[in-house]
């Protein structure tokens, strides 16, 4: 049994409100009802039942991204930190599709609402800040056995240098690996939190994970290069 409430049909003072035109302006607007008043305005009050109809459904769709953004950004927190290479570039893909859904429900709701008189309804008043970005450049240095200040007399003396600066290696690249981590996880949480509405913030949030997800990589190849793991 569907536990659900039912939705709530809007009501007729909400939705003669909602189009602010009179019945000759309407009668204009849709064709002649041989003076059929009653049926004209049934035919109007049905089509704006229908918009509205329409615009919950949009709305809807941009709640629900919100929440599967959430969904997401918890599932990448976890793969990450697994290193679940695949997992984390599909999670991404499957980013890109949400955005896209609420891309074609706002241009939606714009359009619906600038039938029902009511442009700018859907125009937040204060766009998100700007999206962080993080560089390579930004992370932990990573220490090693060939710097200015390395003076070697054969490659024993080198050998037992690099098994010195072993443990400060792996701490530098853990500490790496986390920072584009907790980068890349902020990123989607922040846009997640709009529901992908701003289609300029969440183009450039998704376009900074798939950076920051480059980035990863690159740490992971890095890691596996001085550590063998």
């Amino acid at each position: 049994m569907d536990s659900r409430p039912p939705v709530a049909r809007p009501r007729i003072e909400d939705l003669l409100e909602a189009v602010p035109i009179t019945v000759a302006e309407l009668r204009g607007a849709v064709g002649h009802f041989d003076e059929d008043t009653a049926g004209m305005l049934r035919d109007s009050i049905a089509t704006a039942e229908r918009a509205f109809a329409e615009l919950n459904a949009c709305d809807s769709v941009i709640d629900e991204a919100g929440a599967r953004g959430e969904d997401a950004a918890g599932r990448l927190r976890q793969l990450l930190a697994r290193e679940a290479r695949e997992e984390v570039a599909a999670e991404l893909t499957a980013l890109d599709a949400i955005a896209g859904e609420v891309r074609k429900s706002v241009a939606t709701l714009r359009l619906l609402n600038r039938i029902l008189g009511r442009e700018g309804a859907v125009e937040d008043d204060a766009p998100p800040a700007d999206v962080s970005r993080l560089r390579e450049t930004d992370l932990p240095g990573v220490p090693s056995t060939y710097g200015d200040d390395a003076d070697y007399d054969d490659l024993l003396a080198m050998a037992n240098r690099g098994a010195e600066l072993a443990p400060q290696l792996e701490k530098a690249h853990r500490e790496r690996l986390s920072a584009v981590a907790e980068h890349l996880v902020t990123v989607v949480q922040r846009a997640a939190m709009t529901g992908f509405a701003d289609e300029r913030f969440a183009q450039e949030s998704l376009r900074e994970a798939r950076a920051a997800h480059v980035l990863w990589l690159r740490c992971l190849e890095q890691r596996q290069h001085d550590l063998g793991m």
